[in-house]
């Protein structure tokens, strides 16, 4: 708010506003672990978002769903690194709490 005004939420991107998008789906053994990630990486996804690059997360029965969106490819490919990254953390810590 530096002018003083609230700053408004930004529109939700969708794959019909970028030219660039990639679905990326997690199976996983069961519900349960498909949901300890998802809860895990879905408060990043009004952190991770920026101008160039937005990501959705769904989740169905042991499946979890990232859609990644992105004006560019350099915006995809670093929106996907991202998005590979925060599962792969969650899934390892998922499991190291198992142990």
């Amino acid at each position: 708010m530096p002018d003083g005004r609230p700053e408004r939420d930004a529109p939700e991107r969708t794959s019909d506003d970028s030219p660039h998008g990639i679905v990326l789906t997690f199976t996983y053994p069961d519900p349960e672990t498909a949901a300890i990630v998802e809860r895990s990486v879905r408060q990043e996804v009004d952190d991770i978002e920026g101008d160039r690059t937005s990501a959705t997360l769904s989740l169905d029965g042991d499946t979890l769903t990232v859609d990644v969106v992105a004006d560019d490819l350099v915006a995809l490919r670093a929106g996907l690194n991202t998005w590979c990254s925060l599962v792969e953390v969650s899934e390892r810590s998922s499991a190291a709490s198992e142990s």
